[in-house]
């Protein structure tokens, strides 16, 4: 009884992880509302709780199906992680565009106060 109470859980949070991680992909980066945060964290319990579950399971015991939908999961997760690595690296360039932007109209051809110390030596 305790392996086909395991397997549902594993089911449960397979499909649970699964769909959290197609909703990431269709909206990250297309979704202002989106909110990476809260995704990440939905992904990171799911992830624990299949680690712990796995941690007791003989691979051995695992469903053919399961093993499927983990393959099949695991090129979704992939995708993902292309995805948030384009989404982090526009941030950073959006954050520099801003630095950059606020540094110029910081330089409006007065001195600085950096500048103006060492005038005085």
């Amino acid at each position: 009884m305790e392996i086909v109470s395991g397997d549902y859980r594993i089911k449960t949070v397979l499909g649970r992880l699964e769909a959290i991680v197609d909703n990431e992909n269709q909206r990250i980066g297309k979704d202002p509302e989106f909110d990476l945060k809260v995704s990440n964290a939905h992904k990171s319990r799911c992830l624990y709780e299949l680690t712990m579950l796995f941690r007791d399971t003989d691979p051995q015991e695992l469903a053919n199906t399961y093993i499927e939908q983990m393959h099949g999961l695991k090129s979704k997760l992939a995708l993902n992680a292309r995805r948030v690595e384009a989404h982090l690296h526009a941030v950073r360039a959006v954050a520099d565009l801003l630095k950059n932007a606020e540094q110029s109209a910081d330089g409006d051809g007065t001195y600085s106060q950096e500048q103006f110390r060492y005038s005085e030596m």
